[in-house]
Formats: structure tokens, C-alpha cells, sequence
């Protein structure tokens, strides 16, 4: 059986973070949240609910990931599969099965939980992230020949490919980065289709201007700085 961890990036998700934990697969290993300077109860609430806690005080959803990352780099065995998450319930913790099937099963690198139209709820996406994700994808499909529709935080990757990527952002660019490296190294990756809902609580990238406008430079900068890179 592959040996799955998640990670779980948490800034103030006191109301939600129980939600999301319980409703994860239980064949899942290991459950790590980053409590990232919570001023609430987060971490008190994580913890009761049978995660790992870890702290990181550098706000900053790349911060997070890191430190998630470097709490693996310790684990004596290492897992098989790395799955990301938001802490917010706006995922289905209990979509991570298809999310990691065509890793197990067909051997692929690389796997987006996208978020179709269809399947999300009424004003779960702001126009920031569906413009957003638009202009991001639209741009990679023109410059990588891309196939990727979304930048959803919902993901799942082999852990040795993980590494590979040597991943760097601290703050907002995390996704799009590793996405971008994941074409830049020739992985194989595929989209799966996941339902989506409103967040629990305020968004502190699209529910704010400030958030919205430097998650989309952030964007911005790492798409212009690998399409001129040789």
C-alpha cells in the first residue's frame, strides 16, 4: 500500500481545520498541518483532531509547504506520496482517494484536483481566482504547451518528484511553481475533477484586494520568468 502524507498550509482556520482532518481518508499515514501564525485555535483544534501540528511563523502559504516538507525530509520512512491541501473545508478532504488513484494506478507524476464549473458551488471562486486561473493556464498552454486548467490547491505528487523540483516560493506563487517546474521537468501529470464549496471564514488571498493583486504578480513573475529561461 503506498504510504500517504498530506499537508496542510493553516492561517486562522480555527472553525474549519477539524472538519477537513476528519473527513481525510483513514488509509492515509500521516495528516501534517503548519499552523502559520494563527492567532486563534488552529493548531489547539488540529492537534485534537489526531494531526500533526507544526509551527511556522513566516506567513506565507509557500512558508507553510516548506516546513511541511522539511518535517518529511526527517521521517526515517518516507512517504510515497505527498498530498496539499487547504484548511479552509472549501476541498473534499474525501475526494483525496481519486486525487492520488492515477499516481497508484497508472504511474503518474503529477495530479491537479481541478475545479470544474459544474461541480463547484455558487460563489466558491471569486473573479480574481477564475480570471486568475485563466490568464495563468491560458498563458502556460501558450508558452509550455500546457493542458492544465486550473491552479487548484487540491494535489498530489510522488514525493521523490517532489524533491526534484527543489520548490523555493514562500508566499503565493507555490502553486504555479510547481507547476511550471513539473513541465519544465518533463513529468507526467493529469487533471481530476473535484467538487468545490464555499470556504469556511474570509479567503486571505481572493477575499481581500491586497491578496488578490499580489497573488496575480506573483503569478505573473514566475510564468515571464520561465518562458524566457533556457
Amino acid at each position: 500500500m503506498a504510504k500517504i502524507d498530506v499537508v496542510i498550509p493553516a492561517y486562522n482556520e480555527a472553525d474549519s481545520i477539524s472538519r477537513v482532518i476528519s473527513d481525510i481518508p483513514k488509509d492515509v499515514r500521516d495528516i501534517i498541518v503548519i499552523n502559520n501564525d494563527s492567532t486563534d485555535n488552529t493548531a489547539f483544534n488540529a492537534q485534537q483532531a489526531g494531526a500533526t501540528v507544526l509551527h511556522e511563523n513566516r506567513r506565507g502559504y509557500g512558508y507553510a509547504c516548506l516546513k511541511g516538507m522539511e518535517y518529511l525530509s526527517h521521517k526515517k520512512h518516507k512517504p510515497d506520496i505527498v498530498v496539499f491541501l487547504d484548511g479552509d473545508y472549501s476541498d473534499y478532504p474525501e475526494e483525496l482517494t481519486k486525487i492520488v488513484a492515477p499516481i497508484i494506478e497508472n504511474n503518474i507524476d503529477f495530479v491537479i484536483g481541478t475545479r470544474v464549473k459544474h461541480l463547484r458551488e455558487r460563489g466558491a471562486m471569486t473573479f480574481p481566482q477564475i480570471f486568475g486561473n485563466w490568464l495563468a493556464t491560458t498563458l502556460m498552454a501558450l508558452f509550455f504547451r500546457a493542458k492544465f486548467t486550473d491552479l487548484g490547491p487540491f494535489r498530489a505528487i510522488k514525493y521523490d518528484k517532489l524533491l526534484d523540483l527543489q520548490m523555493e516560493d514562500k508566499t503565493y506563487g507555490w502553486t504555479v511553481e510547481m507547476q511550471l517546474k513539473v513541465l519544465r521537468q518533463n513529468l507526467t501529470y493529469t487533471e481530476i475533477p473535484v467538487h468545490y464549496r464555499n470556504r469556511i471564514g474570509q479567503s486571505k488571498v481572493s477575499g481581500t484586494i491586497k491578496g488578490a493583486i499580489f497573488a496575480g504578480i506573483k503569478i505573473l513573475v514566475w510564468i515571464f520568468k520561465y518562458s524566457v529561461k533556457k
